[in-house]
């Protein structure tokens, strides 16, 4: 089994969710082969909510690292679960759209995708840029 997603699952095991009892853990990896990891934090409003992916690069970011190669995602019913819409737009803020993004299927089997294929055309610094020039 791939190593990242080991971390992912062993994190989703902190996650705090007493509203949804959906367990997310993501483990992320530095260009330089540090991994970080993070699991969902439930808040009652659901709006104050952090996601597990979220939580991992931010760990990162805090840690001095702006380039990524790989992340992966974990629930504890180990479906497949993609980053939602939301934590697509925060990866794309810190890594290219080549950043691999694996998803845990269970009994060793993992989808794979580029972080461009899960969030075409991402709103980008360049989008903003572009805006405010038009």
């Amino acid at each position: 089994m791939d190593p990242l997603i080991e971390a992912a699952r062993k994190a989703l095991s902190n996650a705090y969710v007493p509203y949804s009892e959906y367990r997310v853990g993501a483990a992320i990896e530095t260009d330089d082969g540090t991994v970080y990891t993070g699991c969902n934090l439930e808040n009652a409003n659901y709006s104050n909510s952090l996601h597990a992916e979220e939580v991992a690069i931010a760990e990162a970011v805090k840690n001095g690292h702006d380039s990524f190669e790989r992340i992966a995602v974990s629930s504890g019913v180990r479906d497949g679960v993609t980053p939602c819409g939301m934590c697509r737009q925060t990866l794309a803020e810190f890594a290219d759209g080549d950043l691999i993004v694996i998803c845990d299927e269970g009994d060793g089997e993992i989808s794979e995708y580029r972080l461009d294929e899960l969030l075409p055309n991402t709103i980008s610094l360049q989008t903003l840029e572009d805006a405010a020039d038009g």
